[in-house]
């Protein structure tokens, strides 16, 4: 049985993520990075949506995916189905998990915005 809104309202939840989770979460299946360091990003429900990644990694050991395309373009899904990128490419980051920047779905849904599918 889902919650309400308000019940994520009642439990602290701002009123964006309060909707989202009442509506229920989603999944993503693909992604994208593009030149302008945002992320075309596709959900299991169909929409397609944009992340500013700038927005999204700021504060954290991101220094060179933020500043070279390169880096930023090798942006995966993991296992998880969450956005990730290989700090060091040549290193698994499936046994060294520091190597790994990720961003957890949920956020990920609630800090983009919806694209226009015409």
């Amino acid at each position: 049985m889902s919650k309400s809104v308000e019940y994520y309202l009642s439990k602290g939840f701002d009123k964006k993520s309060a909707e989202y989770f009442a509506a229920g979460r989603k999944k993503i299946t693909d992604v994208s990075a593009n030149d302008d360091f945002t992320l075309t990003i596709l959900f299991d429900n169909g929409e397609k949506r944009l992340l500013d990644a700038r927005v999204a990694l700021a504060g954290g050991n991101t220094a060179d995916i933020l500043t070279s395309k390169e880096a930023f373009k090798r942006v995966y899904l993991d296992d998880s189905r969450c956005i990730s990128w290989d700090l060091d490419p040549s290193v698994d980051s499936s046994e060294v998990w520091e190597n790994k920047i990720d961003l957890c779905p949920d956020s990920c849904y609630i800090d983009s915005i919806p694209i226009s599918s015409n």
